[in-house]
Order: structure tokens, then sequence, then C-alpha cells
């Protein structure tokens, strides 16, 4: 009964997927959420240039998916450390929604008490000492934020793209808006989509790189790669490599804080 069913749904009736591929003499690496592992970006620094370097020449993208920040203890040293990895190669990075509710806090205070609901406490905290963090109203501590954030990093955040675009692959945080060209896709949907998008058997000449939903580990299939494998929860971090029409995952591990603890 259980392989009929999946026969039905996901079977090979489904007319198959075109190829996809990076273009010639490019190659890409896509992270996922990193959520203020500082710990595991540094080791999947490392696993990428090793695996990079290892693989000979090639003009050479990495692509961070969003969400650097928030719920790890160490966002701080994560946009430190991306800023600095951007300055040595090329480094592309989108924005998320947790990117999205840290700028916002800077402006509004409904915007920083959901930021701060959401994991935006420990970002504040690898900012500032927890003393000066308890003492603050929400008023008050968005008067501070622009004290205790570098303005490198509001600049970084600003910066972030939306979307990216390389050969066959679409690089965006969320996912998109089914039967909506990318040209017209709402920033919307590319920072929070999840049930439409997933749900989604649509053929397409490209295939959705993502983040933003985590799996126990990587989903890839033909037209769609979730590799958000849940960083400051599971101690799991997931990178994809791309090179032509070749796919390849780079993952690092390590215990979560409480299980260091």
């Amino acid at each position: 009964m259980l392989k009929k069913l999946r026969s039905i749904f996901s079977g090979p009736q489904d007319p198959p997927a075109p190829p996809t591929a990076i273009p010639a003499g490019e190659r890409v690496y896509a992270v996922g959420d990193i959520h203020g592992r500082h710990d595991l970006f540094q080791a999947i620094i490392e696993r990428i240039e090793a695996d990079d370097a290892a693989r000979g020449p090639a003009d050479t993208t990495v692509i961070l998916l969003g969400d650097l920040v928030d719920r790890g203890p160490d966002s701080a040293g994560v946009m430190r450390t991306a800023r600095h990895w951007a300055s040595t190669r090329k480094v592309r990075v989108l924005a998320g929604n947790h990117e999205e509710m840290f700028l916002g806090s800077f402006r509004r205070d409904d915007t920083l008490r959901h930021f701060l609901r959401h994991g935006g406490r420990e970002t504040m905290l690898s900012y500032m000492d927890y003393d000066a963090y308890a003492r603050t109203t929400i008023e008050e501590l968005r008067a501070l934020m622009p004290e205790v954030v570098p303005a490198e990093d509001v600049a970084f955040m600003r910066a972030m793209e939306d979307r990216i675009r390389i050969g066959d692959y679409l690089f965006v945080h969320a996912g998109i808006r089914p039967g909506v060209a990318i040209e017209q896709q709402q920033v919307a949907d590319l920072r929070w989509i999840r049930g439409e998008f997933l749900q989604d058997r649509s053929l397409r000449d490209f295939a959705v790189v993502h983040g933003h939903t985590i799996t126990d580990s990587p989903e890839v299939t033909p037209l769609r790669i979730g590799i958000d494998t849940g960083a400051y929860a599971t101690g799991r971090l997931t990178a994809i490599g791309l090179e032509g029409t070749q796919r390849w995952l780079l993952t690092v591990e390590s215990p979560t804080p409480t299980e260091a603890n």
C-alpha cells in the first residue's frame, strides 16, 4: 500500500525535470542558515576553502543564503567573519527574514519586540553585556542599538541581496511564489514563504536553492534544494557545491551550546 501511495504522489508518471547547470568555468557554493553559530561558520569556511582548492581553478562564488543572525550565541562573530570573508573572495549574501527583523528593530519598538522573541535576544547579547541588556526597556534598547551594533554590520545587512541567479540556479532565502515570474517575485515571499513553495511540483527551467525551512537532512531534488539543517539547534551546518551539472554536499557538525555545557 505504501509503495502504491508513493507512486501516486511522486511516481514515474511525473515528467522529467530539465537539466540544470552552472555556466562553464564557474563554481558555486551555497551555505545554509547560520543563525549565530560562529563556530560552525568558521568550520564550513575551512571546508569550502579546502574543497575549492582541491577541485582546481574556477571562477568561484560563495552565496550565504541569509539568516546569519539570531538564535545562536554569536551573531556578532558571524557578521564580523562574513564581512572579512567577503573582503578576501567573491562572497554574495542574501537577506533572510531575520536580517529583515534586525534592521526593522532600529526603527520600530513593535518590530524590536518581535525580533527579541524570535532569536534577537541572543543576537543583542552577542553585542552587549547581559547586565546592561537586562536593565533596559524596549525604548531604551532601541535607542542603544546604533551604539552597540557596529555601523559596518548594519551597512552589510542593508547591502544584502534578495535573489541571485547563476546559470540554471536561483538562490533565495525562503523560496518563490509558484506561477510568478522571477522579476515579479515579492521580497516578502523570497524571505518568508514556506508551504506553497515547498508543496509546488510545477516544472520550471531553473532549480531553486534555499534555506529558511529546517529539515533533518538536505532536501536535494532536481528543481529544489533545501539546505537549512537547523545549525543553531542541531549543531549541523550544510553547504552545497555546484559546478557544471555536478552537485555535492559539505556538512560540519559540533555539539549545540547547550549540549556542550
